[in-house]
């Protein structure tokens, strides 16, 4: 049987001169040089690993061609094993031309066994050099996002405060001047500067809120919260606006779970309120909205269901996406439930958002879309019930507050 080792050592200048041939231009001396000295140890690490039988001899070499190639580069770093390939190549040539056919045939299954063992090896570290680097890219492109989620928060404190600055100074004057005088026409003024002032202001708020869920910064405020308690609330809060359509709001309260829940009492009335003041918004005057329940595993449904003009099935999902009010521009108004009145398409994005926050969803259903027909809409709210507070991961940016509302 032919010795490899003993092979490689009689013709290693020979091995040398030939690998580096096709590996450097002939033009450029000192690649050549550096090549050549690559060449020379990848020979004698092979030499080594024949002479102990032992393939891992070439580890130490391989493990120094990836780690050269370690630091950042715009080159591709996996370049090392065509150059293997390349250098067992120009052995199993010379083996061919100065060998015998017999101990040709031996001489290069045992090249193969230890190369092909290198390649493997090779390989291995080659992947784990691109994960690593990967890794690497991705943890600064975590921290680039961090940097820019944290600019972005900071602009949106600011702007808000920039915002609502001059809005108190109108609200102040506007206050003012309805106390200075008790002309009709000025208090007249002075209740139109509020009104406007108010209404700029819950838009500034809303373009916030939507600005914060955009970004996964919601704070919530988590406490113990009973839903009837959020429900009584929003009914106070749109009883004006029901006066003024002549709407009526019905609330199944023996269906409302009495238990209590964890979760943030004013994001959550904010939540609920939003679709009450959608369904006020497209149901005709004199129509009626029903506030119902059912309670599932780990959840209650809300339902909120209108008289109103219903949704077409295109739209059904895209009404929670911000900016997307399907109104008629035309019937754009300040006022936020003018029947059909067109708005900023902030209302049911918001309340998806909070309710997502919670660890719910929201999704509506409707026979379809009729002026004519009024099929209606159902909103279905599905509020997490919890006897204790969720876990961060759960909840997004979430606080803890545990005093009791009973």
């Amino acid at each position: 049987m032919a010795d490899l080792a003993l092979w490689l050592s009689t013709h290693h200048p020979l091995l040398v001169t030939s690998a580096t041939e096709t590996l450097a231009p002939a033009s450029d001396e000192t690649l050549k040089a550096q090549v050549a000295e690559s060449v020379a140890a990848f020979f004698d690490s092979l030499i080594r690993a024949a002479q102990y039988d032992d393939a891992s001899r070439l580890y130490p070499l391989l493990v120094d061609w990836v780690e050269t190639r370690s630091a950042p580069t715009e080159d591709d770093p996996t370049v090392m094993l065509p150059i293997l390939t390349r250098l067992k190549q120009a052995a199993q040539v010379l083996i061919q031309q100065r060998c015998s056919p017999e101990d040709a045939v031996d001489l290069l299954l045992k090249l193969d066994r230890y190369v092909d063992d290198a390649a493997t090896r090779l390989a291995a570290l080659e992947a784990e050099l691109v994960l690593n680097q990967l890794r690497n890219q991705l943890h600064s492109a975590e921290i680039q996002i961090e940097r820019l989620d944290k600019s972005k928060s900071d602009f949106i404190a600011i702007a808000a405060h920039e915002l609502k600055t001059p809005l108190t100074v109108i609200e102040g004057y506007a206050g003012i001047l309805r106390g200075m005088s008790e002309s009709p026409d000025q208090q007249a003024i002075a209740s139109g500067l509020e009104t406007g002032a108010q209404r700029l202001r819950e838009i500034v708020d809303d373009i916030i809120d939507i600005s914060m869920i955009d970004l996964r910064l919601l704070d919530l405020h988590m406490q113990p919260v009973w839903l009837h308690h959020i429900l009584d609330a929003i009914e106070g809060r749109v009883r004006g606006l029901l006066r003024q359509r002549s709407l009526s709001l019905m609330i199944e309260r023996e269906a409302i779970p009495s238990a209590v829940t964890f979760a943030d009492p004013e994001r959550l009335r904010l939540a609920v309120e939003k679709v009450v003041n959608n369904a006020i918004k497209y149901t005709p005057d004199g129509g009626e909205i029903l506030i119902s329940a059912r309670e599932l595993s780990g959840f209650v449904d809300l339902m909120v269901r209108d008289q109103g003009i219903g949704i077409a099935s295109r739209d059904l999902l895209r009404i929670f996406d911000a900016f997307s009010s399907t109104g008629d521009v035309s019937l754009h108004s300040s006022g936020k439930t003018k029947y059909k009145g067109a708005g900023p398409g902030l209302g049911l994005p918001i309340a998806k958002g909070i309710i997502e926050a919670h660890g719910g969803t929201i999704w509506a259903e409707s026979a379809g879309f009729s002026e004519a027909d009024h099929p209606g809409s159902t909103f279905h709210i599905m509020i997490p019930m919890r006897n204790h507070p969720p876990p961060e991961a759960q909840a997004g940016n979430i606080r803890y507050d545990y005093t009791s509302e009973e």
